[in-house]
């Protein structure tokens, strides 16, 4: 870590040198450490590791500003930064929005980083997928289990400095039972974390719950939606929803102050509880930002520039992006419902002794509940049709059974839906929230979203998967 701040710090000292002492830089320098095992047809086909260093510098000067990166980090390649990106600023116009630099802050200090997972092996990844595969008790197997570290540190000019390092460790997998399939998923700060026995008898059986499914009609349908479906909910709620840029050109749904949601749901994005450095792109300090209170919405998620024209200042959230996509929360979680606190909840995805569609006591206190609807495993596909009011299509996948009085009586063939995610989640929608909420992996390095089991009074199903 003090390898990357000295060099943060020398490409300051680099831009004060040739581009005078009036000149503002702000460098971020990270490494990253990735290592995925892959699996199919139940046995290891691919292991892949890399190890990547970028440096990454905003500079301003003569009232311009440019950005610039690289993956060298001797003297030439930073050199060269330097100049490319100084280039660059006197090319470009006038930013009179510039909202200057981070000031000297102190930094928090995040959850230790796992050296376990940081530094795995690949027989210790390969562990986790044998457990897996022997689970599955000669079904077909695939997925993954991967590792990652990121350690990175942050210098500018006005004197702020800041580093950190986060580990995480994440499992997929499928179990094949003909052409139904059955999955689990799960995100942890600790490879340790990941029981692939685990995972491999839910897959298991979720698959052989799923095989010889009906078609339904398409129409309005309760839902449980399992962790691996609310994640996706979440991921397009926070990157068209919570997203200041969108929130600012309004093509955001979103309305703090105003109850959007029913009162059942509280999310907050929580950077700082595990895999994600303490600071984000700019320097500025992480923390936890909430963004639905009590079904109310609260906020929205600002980097800098945002942040000092919406008059409220950076929530830490300034990313590669962001100034053309807009700042994204990563790190969400829907909290769970904390019930009666002499119930005893299982801790995890699974729970031995609970098989087939309902694969967990959370489910099947959702589920018992419902006279006639249907569990959800998962979502895929998923595409914005409509921004401001974030409708959403997509299909379902790995899972979907048909519930009459409180049992799931079949499986059922994959849907497409058409709904509006926040109208879904809207007051008085919400019929229960589970209290193991489980982490997923996101489709952004160092991302996740955790969830409970989620039931909602009416999802819209367009029609089969096909249609």
């Amino acid at each position: 870590m003090s390898a990357e701040l000295g060099i943060a710090a020398g490409v300051v000292d680099l831009v004060r040198r040739t581009a005078g002492v009036d000149a503002e830089a702000e460098v971020l320098v990270t490494r990253t450490d990735l290592a995925l095992t892959r699996f199919a047809n139940s046995f290891i086909h691919q292991n892949v590791s890399e190890t990547g260093v970028a440096v990454h510098l905003r500079l301003h000067v003569d009232g311009r500003t440019a950005t610039g990166s690289g993956s060298r980090v001797d003297a030439d390649g930073l050199a060269a930064l330097v100049e490319r990106t100084r280039a660059a600023a006197r090319l470009a116009p006038p930013d009179p929005a510039w909202p200057g630099l981070t000031a000297p802050t102190p930094v928090p200090t995040g959850p230790a980083a796992d050296e376990a997972t940081a530094f795995a092996s690949p027989g210790e990844r390969a562990e986790r997928v044998r457990a897996f595969v022997d689970a599955v008790d000669r079904l077909e197997a695939a997925g993954y289990c991967r590792t990652a570290y990121r350690s990175g540190a942050f210098a500018n000019s006005a004197g702020h400095t800041a580093a950190g390092s986060a580990a995480e460790a994440a499992m997929d997998g499928i179990a094949r039972a003909g052409g139904a399939d059955g999955v689990a998923r799960l995100c942890a700060d600790r490879l340790a974390d990941l029981d692939g026995a685990a995972l491999g008898a839910h897959a298991a059986a979720k698959a052989r719950a799923a095989a010889d499914p009906v078609e339904l009609p398409p129409g309005h349908y309760e839902v449980v939606l399992e962790p691996a479906a609310v994640a996706d909910l979440l991921q397009n709620l926070a990157w068209f929803g919570f997203n200041g840029k969108r929130y600012a050109e309004r093509q955001s749904f979103a309305e703090p102050g105003t109850a959007q949601f029913d009162p059942l749901v509280t999310l907050v994005d929580d950077p700082l509880r595990a895999g994600t450095l303490p600071f984000d792109l700019e320097g500025t300090p992480r923390r936890a930002l909430p963004l639905v209170e009590g079904g109310i919405t609260g906020a929205v998620a600002y980097d800098r520039r945002g942040g000092a024209e919406a008059g409220s200042g950076s929530t830490g959230h300034g990313m590669p992006g962001s100034a053309t996509f807009g700042p994204i929360p990563h790190n969400i979680r829907l909290l769970a419902d904390p019930g009666d606190a002499d119930a005893t909840v299982a801790a995890g995805p699974v729970s031995a002794g609970v098989t087939g569609a309902v694969g967990d006591p959370d489910t099947a206190a959702l589920v018992a509940g419902m006279r006639r609807g249907l569990l959800v495993s998962d979502f895929w596909y998923t595409r914005v049709l409509d921004p401001k009011q974030l409708v959403v299509t997509g299909l379902t996948r790995n899972g979907v059974w048909l519930v009459e009085d409180g049992v799931p009586t079949r499986a059922v063939r994959d849907f497409r839906f058409t709904e509006s995610y926040p109208r879904a989640l809207g007051p008085g929608r919400v019929l229960g929230l589970g209290r193991a909420p489980v982490r997923q992996p996101g489709r952004v390095d160092g991302s996740w979203y955790e969830a409970p089991t989620l039931r909602l009074s009416s999802w819209h199903f367009t029609g089969g998967a096909s249609g």
